[in-house]
């Protein structure tokens, strides 16, 4: 043990200054009075300018072998340095995901359904806790189906894995998911679905981008909004015109995955996004950018 000889006597107020740590914190909707470990793990995800760039690589859970994602270690090779966070579930992570990589990652908690299942909705937790902390993950998502058949389970499931997690301080993004029925996404039903994600606990969520009322779905969430990619766009403007916009209305980033990996330049495509996200770029800026990292100038 320390030798107790010697000790020197504490110094004054006056010689030490102020011994409480007031900051600087760095920009997170609805996170002043969380625990240390919990705003910890979400400071890994969420940067210094208060935004967040995830990279899903979770499809599979669902949809299979899906194109571009059929050897998930080679698709993220060269995306992953401007990743701000990995949504992916267990399986790959243990299979494809280098433990030696400095990546947060969003753990994929829920699943049980398919493509060719009757219904996308039906899902439940897969994952247990001590997965979640084994993997020493950054976070965990799931899905959740408002207005679906399986509504009640699937916000029951999120209810109890906010329980779960808050007693080991890991943060739940909560996914509101439409399956196959793109039509729900309108203001008026994201609103209600991230509201109602929120009030149950969850730290972030993620949600689709709609042209009309966004700005809504964020300013009625009290937690961080990142937006989901949806079906694959037709061109990168596209892409970068929904991705700035709703960051223009409330969101904090993204959680983009085939607009990337399935793009035929994905590295290039990634880091435009990356300057939409985290400098500032507007669509024009972004797609110039991309065409120059394309052509190589």
């Amino acid at each position: 043990m320390a030798d107790a000889a010697g000790i020197l006597e504490a110094r004054e107020v006056c010689e030490a200054g102020q011994s409480c740590y007031t900051g600087p914190f760095k920009p997170m909707k609805g996170m002043s009075n969380l625990d240390w470990g919990m705003r910890n793990r979400l400071s890994r995800l969420i940067k210094a300018d208060g935004h967040t760039q995830f990279l899903p690589i979770d499809h599979g859970y669902f949809q299979g072998p899906t194109r571009c994602l059929e050897c998930p270690d080679q698709t993220i090779k060269e995306l992953l340095p401007y990743a701000d966070g990995l949504f992916v579930t267990r399986g790959v992570l243990r299979a494809s995901v280098s433990p030696d990589l400095d990546i947060p990652i969003i753990l994929r908690v829920s699943g049980g359904s398919s493509v060719v299942g009757e219904d996308l909705a039906d899902e439940i937790i897969t994952t247990s806790v001590e997965e979640m902390l084994r993997l020493n993950v950054a976070a965990v998502g799931l899905s959740v189906f408002v207005g679906s058949q399986y509504e009640r389970q699937t916000l029951q499931s999120l209810a109890e894995l906010v329980s779960t997690c808050e007693d080991f301080g890991i943060p739940v993004m909560a996914v509101t998911a439409v399956g196959k029925e793109l039509e729900k996404r309108t203001s008026r039903y994201l609103g209600l679905a991230c509201r109602i994600c929120a009030e149950l606990g969850a730290k972030v969520v993620k949600t689709y981008y709609c042209d009309e009322g966004f700005d809504k779905v964020t300013h009625g969430c009290p937690v961080p909004v990142v937006i989901a990619g949806g079906p694959k766009c037709s061109s990168e403007l596209e892409v970068f015109d929904f991705v700035y916009d709703g960051m223009q209305k409330g969101a904090i980033g993204v959680n983009l995955g085939r607009n990337i990996w399935q793009h035929e330049h994905p590295l290039p495509m990634m880091r435009a996004l990356n300057g939409v996200i985290h400098d500032g770029l507007n669509p024009r800026q972004a797609q110039e950018f991309y065409r120059e990292l394309v052509s190589g100038a």
